[in-house]
């Protein structure tokens, strides 16, 4: 008798590359750039997501692939690539990916324009549009531009992050001599769209300066105009052993700015002199150069999907429903409904303005003694802030751990925090070594059999911007045990104190991953023994090998496991005798999928959580989380039901091939298409929830 082999989890040929999964993700995001049943304007704001995506992952991932090889560091990683293999892979698919994009852009433009946006040139316009302009340009541009000569005299200029330029290339009249130039071009100070008056025709707005350029050099020929763009590095590298935290954040914003160049986007049509001037003065490799066959740095479209008149070219408008589960209340009262029963919100398709409420009125209550809270993105605006500020001042007290290494939010979570210390608030700025990604809110309130801790613990940042674009869920609470863990949880980050027995919570660094992997073993044990055994888990992304050899473990066991992971998935599903019961899919729609639901069977006696962590080393190891049990049966039926319906849907979803390829769920013939978050407005409209 052959005894079989048994499987090495780890190895690394069972796992893929994370950067190529994130573009395999970006890719999805363009595709639906070219269904047709979307809206139009909607297709055109898919392209600017997929651009500012692109904008990110140089700034950050493949900065980091560049420090490695320059330091020489042999990193393999997850999948056996060195950071030399990564950047071939990654730089590959990104090259592919930016052409597609412009093919996209290409036909949505053209797409636009039989709906009336179009996009012209300064030489396709008429005698009097073409005399607007050069009054336009004569007043809010020519005063704002200044150009600025390259020679020995004049070095290259610095050029910020993602800033559009022109490549000028002119010489004197009657002489033979090239020079440079650079004409920087002004958006956004001036926008990157110019709408002619009274049509809806666009300009591009480097396409004018190009046009208009010899106006600022007079006396000379211009021979080139060329726009290009430049990324740099900002991955930020903050020291762990420094003895002023924010001092040291805003430091390492200042070196942001001046990071090394990581990607030029330079127009196709350029001369091969400006492209080899501009490869030798930026210090970048051949392979860093990205050709564009249209306008540079696509994000900005975004605006253009706003566009005033066209709503029938973008999705219907949807105003989120006020929470169904407090309107069937006996009472309206924020804190009387918690006490009656916890409260489950599902955002978009419920209002944020819930929590908000519950900041404000606990603001305002003379029987709240203290809020405590945890800040990592939050608006510019935030109605939250105004209420923190309003309870200080009413002499409550006030705790926020304010997480000033939110990535690109840093500057705006400290103005935030320090609004917040002058309203008398204790702002914590974050914990060295750690990023506080949790979610929580702490409410402490004196009442007549005593004092009683309320909670609210969420998937999504407490921010009322994203809220509405974003698809996250939040639990109410005034259950004891969370309460008591919820106040161990705000000393642990504020003081000095060891992690206590948790009740309920469970929290990374400290317990998380152990917790999930107690989970899934569990899950394993029954299918050994002949039991059902389902796992389901819906999650951003899912990179932690811990947790991914656990599943493959339990696939070989006979587990079932639904995974619903919207972005990065290093895990390859469906390998015969691996994980051919893994299934692993992958939505994008209208809203950013950013709720994390873990469902386990457990013999049949349902556990489910909610989380804000994603299944990634950095959230388990270097992040503080929290993962909150879900205890009511009516919000366990209610998650499960949401669940279903992601695993169900048709029209957005993405099934995930072993390879790391995807490729469209499918329906049955003839039946219509299920999409889960058009299933879950609908519901919303009525004012009912799944389950």
């Amino acid at each position: 008798m052959t005894i079989p082999t048994p499987i090495n989890f780890n190895d690394r040929k069972y796992y893929l590359n994370r950067e190529c999964t994130w573009l395999a993700f970006n890719q999805r995001v363009l595709r639906e750039s070219m269904r047709k049943e979307t809206p139009l304007l909607e297709r055109l704001r898919f392209i600017a997501i997929t651009w500012s995506n692109l904008d990110e992952f140089f700034m950050i991932r493949v900065a980091g692939l560049k420090h490695l090889i320059e330091n020489r560091i042999d990193h393999i990683d997850i999948s056996g690539l060195t950071p030399t293999g990564q950047m071939r892979s990654v730089a590959s698919r990104a090259h592919a990916q930016m052409r597609t994009a412009y093919r996209c852009l290409a036909i949505v433009l053209g797409d636009l324009s039989s709906q009336g946006i179009t996009f012209v040139s300064p030489r396709e316009l008429g005698n009097a549009e073409a005399l607007w302009l050069r009054e336009y340009f004569e007043r809010e541009i020519f005063p704002v531009v200044t150009p600025m000569a390259v020679d020995p005299a004049h070095p290259f200029p610095f050029l910020a992050s993602k800033s559009l330029n022109l490549a000028i290339r002119l010489r004197k009249t009657g002489e033979d001599e090239i020079r440079s130039a650079i004409l920087p071009v002004p958006a956004p100070v001036i926008p990157r769209l110019i709408k002619v008056p009274n049509v809806t025709h666009f300009l591009y707005l480097e396409d004018i300066l190009s046009h208009f350029a010899a106006h600022f050099f007079p006396g000379y020929e211009i021979l080139e105009a060329t726009p290009f763009r430049i990324t740099r590095d900002a991955d930020l590298d903050i020291r762990q052993d420094v003895d002023d935290l924010l001092a040291e954040v805003e430091k390492s914003l200042e070196r942001r700015k001046k990071g090394a160049v990581v990607r030029l986007e330079l127009a196709k049509s350029a001369s091969r002199e400006t492209r080899a001037h501009l490869e030798q003065a930026l210090e970048i490799g051949t392979e860093d150069i990205y050709l564009a066959s249209g306008p540079l740095g696509g994000a900005f479209f975004s605006k253009l999907a706003n566009l005033p008149g066209f709503d029938s070219l973008r999705y219907p408008p949807f105003s989120p429903r006020p929470s169904i589960e407090l309107a069937a209340r006996s009472s309206k009262n924020i804190f009387a409904a918690i006490r009656e029963k916890d409260l489950l919100v599902h955002h978009p398709f419920e209002s944020f303005q819930i929590v908000e409420d519950f900041v404000a009125s606990a603001a305002r209550d003379e029987n709240v003694l203290a809020i405590k809270q945890t800040l990592y993105r939050v608006s510019s605006h935030s109605p939250i802030i105004d209420a923190l500020e309003t309870a200080a001042r009413r002499g409550k007290q006030v705790t926020v751990l304010m997480e000033v290494k939110a990535r690109f939010d840093e500057e705006n979570n400290i103005l935030m925090a320090r609004r917040l210390e002058e309203a008398g608030c204790h702002v914590i700025y974050g914990i060295l070594g750690l990023k506080t990604h949790s979610k929580i809110t702490l409410v402490i309130r004196r009442e007549e059999d005593g004092i009683r801790r309320y909670c609210h613990l969420a998937t999504g940042n407490y921010n009322d911007t994203t809220a509405r674009l974003y698809t996250d869920v939040g639990l109410f609470t005034c259950d004891t045990e969370i309460g008591i863990d919820a106040s161990h949880f705000f000393n642990l980050l504020s003081g000095f104190s060891d992690p206590p027995d948790w009740n309920r919570l469970v929290v990374a660094p400290v317990n998380m991953r152990e917790t999930i992997l107690s989970c899934i073993d569990r899950e394993i044990v029954a299918a050994r023994r002949g039991e059902k055994a389902y796992i389901a888990a819906k999650m951003n992304s899912l990179l932690d090998r811990f947790l991914i050899a656990k599943l493959y473990e339990a696939s070989c066991a006979g587990v079932k496991i639904d995974l619903i992971v919207r972005g990065i998935c290093v895990l390859r599903p469906g390998l015969q005798g691996l994980s051919e019961n893994i299934r692993v899919r992958s939505i994008v729609g209208r809203f950013l999928e950013h709720s994390r639901i873990l469902y386990f069977r457990n013999g049949g006696e349902d556990e489910v959580y909610i989380t804000s962590a994603d299944w990634m080393p950095r959230n388990l190891n270097n992040r503080v989380e929290l993962m909150i049990p879900v205890r009511e049966k009516s919000h366990k039926k209610r998650l499960r039901a949401i669940l279903k319906t992601y695993l169900k849907d048709t029209s957005h979803a993405s099934l995930m091939r072993s390879d790391g390829s995807y490729i469209r769920a499918s329906h049955k013939k003839n039946a219509a298409q299920l999409s889960a978050q058009a299933l879950l407005l609908e519901k919303a409209r009525e004012g009912r929830t799944l389950g």
